[in-house]
């Protein structure tokens, strides 16, 4: 008896002119190699979901100058062995999972005034 079944190659058909294999072939050089690019992401501080909504509610609009001081300050946090961190900076406050580079929530002055923040090992205050 014969068997019916068709077999597929599992090979990828790739197109002949592949332009990321001629840029190769041409040796040109990436830009950064991948560790350094995965350094520069690992260091950059990230907004959780939760911490985004806070901004948009409460209108908080850091600049490019703040972002790279709230970078530095938990760059530093983490050299320091801190985990969870307050970080209070210009009448604005951040909770920060130091491991994760996270910001877990934010909140201007006035939200910020009379709480009670707990679960933190670190307070910054800029």
């Amino acid at each position: 008896m014969a068997d019916n079944k068709i077999f597929w190659s599992s090979q990828p058909i790739l197109p002949i002119g592949n332009q990321a294999a001629d840029r190769v072939q041409r040796d040109e050089k990436p830009s950064s190699d991948f560790a350094d690019i995965l350094a520069r992401q690992q260091t950059k501080v990230k907004f959780s979901k939760h911490a985004n909504e806070r901004l948009r509610d409460r209108q908080i609009d850091l600049s490019d100058q703040q972002l790279a001081k709230l970078d530095d300050t938990v760059e530093r946090m983490a050299e320091k062995g801190a985990r969870e961190s307050l970080i209070y900076m210009n009448d604005m406050a951040f909770l920060v999972s130091v491991k994760n580079r996270t910001v877990i929530t934010a909140m201007d002055g006035t939200s910020a005034k009379e709480n009670i923040f707990t679960n933190i090992d670190s307070a910054a205050i800029l």
